[in-house]
């Protein structure tokens, strides 16, 4: 069980409800005399949707040649 002060609550609101979403159950004080509880509504977590980035489907292929060096003409063509 962890006690916080009233302002420490307002300024760390939203890492002080993760610990109580993982389980922590949170005292607030007012000076030293305990005000209010924080406990998790449920236990369960919501379902995490899938992470940016993540491969959804077959990699990737490449050309064997996709980091060959460019020709002459192709670099004039970029304009380097």
């Amino acid at each position: 069980m962890k006690e916080i002060t009233t302002h420490y609550a307002k300024t760390h609101l939203s890492g002080i409800l993760r610990e109580v979403r993982d389980g922590e159950t949170v005292i607030i004080l007012q000076g030293r005399t305990p005000v209010g509880k924080l406990i998790a509504a449920s236990t369960t977590r919501p379902p995490r949707g899938p992470k940016v980035g993540r491969p959804t489907s077959a990699p990737v292929q490449l050309a064997p040649d996709a980091f060959a060096p460019l020709s002459v003409a192709e670099l004039k063509a970029w304009g380097l």
